[in-house]
């Protein structure tokens, strides 16, 4: 009787793996995951080179995993099963004390091409001040509420090793560790993203207007207004966890501004930093500043200064880009992942009075936009 329920047990496993492979094959494939915020994996075109160096294979298997019939319910059942048998750690991603998801960080690999591109981008904009602000994370922020086994590189090590590195090129470094260390009594990081809060980057803001020569706006003065209850991030993306709780976007509201924002990749012109449609969708973050643009320009008619900010930036500059337009007339942003013409000559030729370098140590070391600064 035994061997009969081995026997139709392998059979049942055979014919799952049988189904599960051809639903995989010819389910309908979407190129997006709204879930995940990503564009999923294309099936790699066959060639000699790619066969020979094993990348073909490599390839395949991340468009399969990409791909997969039902793969969001198998990424529950595995945090489930994780969280069952005492795990803490889910794809990279540490489940962390007060319902904090908070993904590891294993130090830098680039730390030449990070250094190149500030050191770029000091030498050959030539009339402007240079301001760099390099984010630490959650991982180190928070640090008190990873699980006792977590192990990370240090991000402030790796922070000043960049600054000492650059210490001879005319750049400002803006330190906010300590500031965001301070305020860490209240949520300045979401806990199911990657990304700081609007609170993270006022605090940041408080810092980096000092640094600037401008008295910062006291935190009374502006109206903190909830836009969201249901913000589920990418970090929720990765582990798919049912108990998970979801983050709320607060949104600091000026009545000081007068802005003309231009969205010139959407051939859009209007009056806020924000998109309403966004909070509809899955990726809610992306309600500060449009989404992912390559080039904005910002006019507040009622700034402080004549003065004007070219802010190079990954995401983290999305919510602070309103404090910034408190002080500045105009702000040129340039996210360098998508902006084809060398930023440089643009602040060169527009005149340009400050510049700001802003990214966080969880994706600058493989942001690709930054090998293009020039």
């Amino acid at each position: 009787m035994s061997g009969l329920i081995k026997k139709s047990t392998i059979i049942t496993i055979a014919i799952l793996s049988l189904a599960l492979s051809l639903l995989t094959v010819f389910w309908p494939k979407k190129n997006y995951s709204e879930n995940e915020n990503r564009y999923l994996e294309e099936f790699p075109k066959l060639s000699f080179d790619l066969i020979k160096d094993a990348s073909f294979m490599k390839d395949c298997e991340s468009y399969v995993s990409d791909h997969f019939i039902l793969r969001d319910f198998f990424m529950t059942v595995k945090t489930v099963y994780e969280r069952m048998t005492g795990r803490n750690q889910v794809n990279k991603i540490y489940m962390c004390r007060d319902g904090y998801y908070i993904e590891e960080y294993n130090g830098l690999r680039n730390t030449a091409k990070i250094e190149g591109a500030i050191k770029r981008l000091s030498e050959k904009s030539t009339g402007a001040n240079i301001r760099v602000m390099l984010v630490p994370t959650a991982v180190t922020i928070c640090d008190s509420k990873l699980p006792a086994t977590a192990k990370n590189a240090d991000q402030l090590a790796d922070i000043k090793r960049i600054e000492n590195d650059l210490s001879g090129i005319r750049a400002e470094f803006v330190d906010v560790s300590d500031a965001l260390r301070n305020a860490r009594s209240e949520q300045i990081f979401y806990k199911l993203d990657h990304h700081w809060t609007t609170l993270g980057a006022y605090t940041a803001y408080r810092e980096l207007a000092k640094s600037f020569g401008f008295e910062p706006i006291e935190r009374n003065q502006f109206e903190e207004k909830i836009v969201s209850t249901d913000f589920k991030g990418s970090f929720y993306s990765k582990v798919n966890d049912l108990l998970a709780k979801p983050d709320s976007i607060v949104e600091f509201k000026s009545q000081r501004l007068s802005l003309n924002v231009k969205y010139p990749d959407r051939k859009l012109e209007t009056d806020k930093l924000t998109a309403d449609e966004y909070l509809e969708k899955k990726d809610k973050y992306s309600y500060f500043l449009n989404n992912q643009n390559s080039f904005v320009e910002v006019h507040n008619e009622n700034a402080q200064s004549p003065r004007t900010l070219a802010v190079v930036k990954d995401s983290y500059a999305n919510c602070m880009i309103s404090f910034l337009a408190e002080h500045f007339s105009t702000i040129y942003v340039f996210d360098t992942r998508f902006y084809r013409n060398k930023v440089t000559d643009f602040i060169n030729e527009n005149n340009v009075s400050d510049v700001l370098f802003l990214y966080n140590m969880h994706t600058i070391d493989t942001d690709t936009g930054i090998n293009t600064i020039n």
